[in-house]
């Protein structure tokens, strides 16, 4: 394999699949069955999960909410997310553990390193919800810090875009994919990849980011064997 630990990013907006809002239980099952493909293969995965299908701290604001008060919420969204994957995985036959930057012992562990590094020794399967547990930070940047905490070779962002383009390919025809990108060439293009905290992460501790679509069956599995898919970000 190409990678021995990955950490999975996935949107809370990709599971919708086709709804408005909430869970497809359709593109949970897909992700699950993908993803136990790659176990399979040996490979150690943790996984961040956002909550942008049930709730988004920055909406909050727009409604009168608080904003610290919205990303707290926000960070409950991302582990109705996390359980609801928990469960497709487990009804599997996959081994896993839930960890939360904020404290919920009833549902899942508090996050400690090197209980979540020995979890993924362990061959489990490590969800990590509740972003860092801090407001203002997204579940990018929560992917970013849990990657280089638990020596993660790659971070790979899954989405609905099959990688890093020019411009918004939903939007623009004539948009081109970079097959391979540097992070300085991504800050000078101003391309939206990560947000700055998480891209800065990555980049000051030299940790690739690959951008790939995870609904294309098989994507991930092709990854992790070391085949081009999506876009590579590195030094």
């Amino acid at each position: 394999m190409k990678y021995k630990r990955i950490l999975l990013k996935l949107s809370g907006e990709s599971l919708m699949g086709e709804k408005k809002y909430g869970i497809d239980s359709a593109i949970l099952q897909q992700y699950a069955e993908e993803i136990k493909k790659v176990k399979d293969l040996g490979v150690e995965i943790a996984i961040v999960i956002g909550g942008g299908n049930i709730f988004r701290g920055v909406q909050a604001e727009k409604s009168g909410i608080d904003r610290v008060q919205g990303d707290y919420m926000g960070m409950l969204a991302t582990l109705i997310n996390a359980m609801a994957l928990q469960s497709a995985l487990e009804q599997i036959g996959l081994y896993t553990r839930l960890m939360s930057g904020i404290k919920i012992e009833s549902v899942c562990e508090p996050f400690i390193r090197r209980r979540a590094i020995r979890h993924l020794e362990k061959g489990r399967i490590v969800i990590f919800g509740a972003g860092i547990g801090n407001p203002y930070f997204t579940t990018d940047s929560t992917a970013a810090l849990r990657a280089i905490e638990i020596e993660s070779e790659v971070v790979l962002k899954g989405t609905r875009v099959d990688g890093v383009y020019t411009a918004d390919p939903e939007k623009d025809a004539s948009a081109t994919k970079f097959q391979k990108i540097s992070f300085t060439e991504v800050y000078e293009k101003n391309l939206n990849v990560m947000d700055m905290t998480a891209f800065t992460l990555c980049q000051e501790n030299n940790l690739p980011i690959i951008v790939f679509d995870m609904n294309q069956n098989e994507n991930l599995t092709k990854l992790v064997k070391g085949e081009q898919i999506g876009t590579l970000i590195t030094v």
